[in-house]
């Protein structure tokens, strides 16, 4: 179920940059944390490429999850996003811009720690308007067969996330992790650094890939005996004039920041990958065995489900209420007459959203041209009807509406879902997409009849005042 919460969404308050090399790509690349508007989530943008194209962070943009999560929108590409993106959901950030200077951020030290720190250094700002959050009401979850690896997600107080990880060897047993407040996320999760193992590594390296490893930014465990060639290889590979390998079994020079490092870090990558779905969980994940093709497949069905329950979430109204405005005070607002009011009732009103209704009965005049062997409300006046609603949203800023008209600037993504006949009681509902500018405002629009969406659209309005003669 989608709830609107009473805190607000957040940035950063100024840009802040990184520079480092990406993991297996070894470029060097400038990553930058740009503040960003309302409901703009978070997007990578690519300078290096003309036009600056953008990809937002959308499960649906996966195209493979080979070494981290890779995303593709027409033809622009951004690999392993899920430490950066971590770090965003971690800081309970909402709306962030990444420019990159290349395909893949830089790896830093394998973790979210420097992410972290700069999001930090960039500060928060609270924006004007509230965030949306989807409340798990029953268990959700996602199963790989061929891995053994399944996602479950099950009704809690906040978002909540454990994982398991079993890798059957000596060296890397069961572990657990748990990070049960998103604020946790800083102190316990954020420096946990991605791993490999030793046989992993070797065809890694035989495939030209981690050109930007070295010790310092990922852990190697080492399951299995360190051949005098394989030794060689990774000398070279490293720049390192020896290796060895550690009594814990991970190869030298790191210390690990947690006994339970690999399964906090499998926790992270769970965090960065599910920021995808793109709206805020209210709910408990529990990660069995967790990877990026299991997290990005269960972020995919979760983003489905709740884009679903989006266009479906019919309000909750009492229409044997009375109601806020009866058409009466709606024609001291409105310009509109019959028999083009199109609106009998406002049921709700805030700064933020509308809802209103209307009967529809065989007595309309449109229905005596419009197929009149079998009546439908033409689609058009259904538009027409939303905007009505809309424009009583937008005339309720100004202390003096009736000096006011509202005219259309725009109608997009038009989408009609089901057909509207006599006897249907319509419901509109009309949200700020974002804040009222100059006049101009853009709203979310969507009408509903028997349970059911029935029509949607993106509308944009002015409003002017009228000039007395």
């Amino acid at each position: 179920m989608i709830e609107t919460i009473t805190s607000k969404q957040t940035t950063i308050k100024k840009e802040v940059t990184l520079k480092g090399v990406g993991l297996h790509t070894g470029k060097e690349v400038t990553l930058t944390f740009k503040p960003a508007p309302v409901n703009h989530g978070y997007a990578f943008m690519r300078i290096d490429l003309e036009g600056n194209p953008i990809i937002e962070a959308d499960a649906n943009y996966v195209i493979n999850t080979q070494r981290g999560t890779n995303l593709e929108k027409k033809g622009v590409k951004i690999q392993t996003s899920e430490h950066v993106l971590a770090a965003l959901v971690g800081l309970d950030f909402d709306n962030v811009l990444i420019e990159l200077d290349a395909s893949e951020p830089p790896i830093m030290d394998g973790s979210s720690r420097y992410f972290v720190e700069a999001l930090e250094k960039a500060g928060k700002e609270e924006q004007d308007a509230s965030r949306e959050e989807y409340v798990v009401k029953e268990v959700i979850s996602y199963a790989d067969e061929q891995s053994g690896s399944e996602i479950t997600i099950i009704p809690a107080e906040e978002y909540q996330v454990t994982t398991m990880v079993d890798f059957g060897t000596k060296v890397l047993g069961t572990q657990n992790a748990t990070m049960n407040h998103i604020s946790d996320f800083k102190n316990d999760i954020a420096d946990s650094r991605t791993f490999s193992f030793l046989h992993e590594l070797e065809a890694l390296l035989e495939h030209g890939l981690i050109k930007g490893g070295d010790l310092n930014n990922a852990i190697v465990y080492v399951d299995k005996e360190l051949s005098a060639d394989t030794m060689e290889k990774l000398k070279v590979a490293f720049g390192k004039d020896s290796i060895k390998v550690k009594p814990n079994g991970i190869l030298d020079n790191l210390t690990l920041h947690h006994p339970n490092e690999a399964a906090r870090h499998k926790l992270l990558d769970v965090v960065g990958d599910l920021a995808l779905i793109g709206t805020r969980i209210r709910g408990k994940v529990i990660a069995n065995k967790p990877g990026h093709f299991v997290n990005t497949q269960f972020a995919k069905k979760m983003s489905k489900i709740i884009k679903n329950e989006r266009r479906n979430n019919v309000p909750s109204v009492d229409l044997h209420a009375k109601p806020l405005m009866d058409v009466n005070q709606i024609m001291e607002m409105l310009p509109h007459r019959p028999p083009f009011l199109l609106v009998d009732k406002i049921l709700e009103l805030s700064d933020k959203h509308v809802i209103g209704m209307k009967n529809v009965t065989m007595n309309e005049p449109f229905f005596v041209g419009h197929f009149p062997g079998a009546p439908v409300m033409p689609g058009v006046l259904q538009i027409e009807a939303m905007a009505q609603t809309g424009g009583i949203l937008v005339l309720s800023t100004v202390p003096d509406p009736e000096n006011y008209l509202t005219y259309l600037l725009k109608i997009d993504n038009v989408r009609y879902k089901h057909q509207v006949v006599p006897g249907d009681t319509l419901i509109f509902k009309l949200d700020l997409m974002s804040p009222i500018r100059r006049g101009i405002c853009q709203m979310q629009a969507r009408a509903y009849a028997n349970g059911k969406l029935v029509s949607e659209a993106e509308i944009m309005a002015q409003i002017t005042k009228v000039k007395n003669n």
